[in-house]
């Protein structure tokens, strides 16, 4: 293996470390978002360690790609330094970067669905108040027959 092949592949293993510190950093934020009584909340730790894994598959498959599945002793420092690198420098311009995709891409999504789960919800409660009002009159007359023909005369 070329010295260069073996630079590109410690690239890629701190990558891959940098790429795990962002997915651990999104699911803290995201149960940090939610409230104290959050199903997410509730179940944070199953959630850690999926994703935990989820890091370990993809890491293993970055490994796979750049040497063939070959690993080295050097692969878990790289990973680790690619954590640090992503605590100490990255961490702000991404959290930066989620916000910005946060409000320009799921907030307005969010809204829009919110919206039109909104406006069904209102007009499934006006065909509903319609046929109210269109109906009581039977239910009225229904009530009255009803009523004289189960009457009984024995008192």
């Amino acid at each position: 293996m070329s010295l260069s092949v073996q630079f590109l592949s410690l690239l890629a293993m701190i990558g891959t470390g940098i790429g795990a510190g962002v997915f651990m950093d999104l699911i803290g934020t995201g149960v940090d978002a939610t409230g104290k009584r959050s199903i997410i909340r509730k179940y944070a730790v199953p959630l850690e360690v999926i994703g935990w894994i989820l890091i370990g598959c993809a890491s293993f498959y970055v490994l796979f790609i750049v040497r063939d599945g070959a690993w080295r002793m050097y692969d878990p420092v790289a990973q680790i330094c690619g954590l640090l690198l992503y605590a100490s420098v990255f961490h702000r311009p991404f959290r930066f970067l989620g916000r910005i995709l946060n409000m320009l891409i799921i907030k307005p999504i969010w809204f829009i669905i919110s919206l039109v789960a909104k406006i069904i919800s209102q007009v499934f409660k006006l065909l509903v108040k319609i046929t109210r009002i269109l109906l009581t009159p039977f239910i009225y007359l229904y009530n009255k027959v009803s009523e004289s023909l189960f009457k009984s005369d024995e008192i």
